[in-house]
């Protein structure tokens, strides 16, 4: 067991073993075959200010030619992630950006804050505000202000934790054409950490004294976070307590019966990490509203990728795969159609 270790956003559970560092960054992935690269290019952008400059990518569909195209901010799930959301041998927010791109759909990836400026972050008191919120508004600047982008017509798609946070930044900008959620949490993020814990806990590479002790430690740190007991300073899960409680605000679930944009929520069936629970708590309280869409794939996992048996983080770490392309299609059709 490669480890368990706490960041913000939420929790890594990786099962993959020491050996297997190759995939652990990336390698072995493929561009999906829904991807036509002739039909886009990309240019390099930055996003943000000093002393938090993020780098970002910027792919554009030839179409932009014709006139302004749409455009697609893309929020980072959990974790100091790059700005293909690499996950083992997979990259589903290259994935994303490029299945869109094919489709006349421009769309704006870029560095996580935390994977590249964490030591100037106080992260004693960083929020969720710190970690995501700011530098997604700041990404919808930049993308509203290149010449191939109809401003009127940009969207948001997070993932995971930014699909939590999506009705949050919607809000705040206030000018979004549609919002995209792919594996929304509808539970407070520590709840959802016990329920993972408890799952990954059953895999055969856990059953070790050493990984079992882990996974310990970490439950009885999500529960005090759970139950509130725990300190606003205190530490078990590596951030401070009160990073989970602020998130419990900024992401619940009836936040977004403020947002007045058309929404698209996404969840596959096969996720561990975000449940067909979590879908269900979006359901029930967005019921009744005509410009909100919500789909369920069967056989998709956490990262929309496609598979047979029950999804386990060994899979995730080491299993090559793509987006699904029904996932690229449905969300071209909810852009394109606004």
């Amino acid at each position: 067991m490669r480890g368990i270790c706490a960041v913000l956003g939420g929790v890594v559970l990786i099962g993959a073993g020491a050996g297997d560092a190759a995939a652990q960054a990336g390698g072995g992935w493929q561009p999906p075959v829904y991807a036509d690269t002739t039909s886009f290019t990309e240019r390099e952008l930055t996003v943000g200010s000093a002393p938090f400059e993020l780098p970002a990518t910027l792919t554009i569909p030839n179409t932009a030619t014709g006139g302004p195209v749409p455009v697609v901010v893309l929020v980072h799930g959990s974790g100091p992630n790059d700005h293909d959301g690499t996950v083992g041998s997979r990259k589903p927010l290259k994935d994303l950006a490029w299945g869109l791109a094919s489709r006349g759909v421009a769309v704006l990836r870029y560095e996580k804050r935390t994977r590249l400026h964490a030591a100037k972050m106080d992260l004693a008191n960083a929020t969720v505000e710190d970690e995501t919120i700011a530098d997604v508004l700041a990404a919808l600047e930049v993308a509203r202000a290149q010449p191939e982008i109809n401003a009127e017509r940009a969207f948001v798609l997070g993932h995971s934790l930014g699909a939590m946070v999506a009705p949050e930044i919607a809000v705040r900008d206030g000018r979004l054409a549609g919002v995209i959620m792919m594996a929304a949490g509808g539970r407070p993020l520590a709840e959802s950490m016990l329920a993972q814990l408890d799952y990954i806990a059953t895999q055969p590479e856990n059953q070790i004294p050493q990984a079992k002790a882990q996974i310990a430690q970490m439950r009885a740190a999500a529960q005090r976070v759970a139950s509130k007991e725990a300190a606003p300073d205190e530490r078990g899960l590596g951030v401070p307590a009160q990073y989970f409680y602020d998130l419990n605000e900024v992401a619940a679930p009836s936040r977004a019966l403020d947002v007045k944009a058309p929404m698209l929520i996404l969840q596959g069936e096969r996720d561990y990490q975000v449940t067909m629970e979590d879908f269900a708590i979006w359901r029930r309280t967005l019921e009744g509203r005509t410009n909100v869409s919500l789909v369920s794939y069967p056989g998709l996992d956490h990262l929309f990728v496609a598979g047979e048996n029950p999804s386990t983080p060994r899979e995730t770490m080491l299993a090559p795969g793509n987006v699904a392309q029904q996932v690229i299609d449905d969300v071209a059709e909810f852009v394109k159609g606004r």
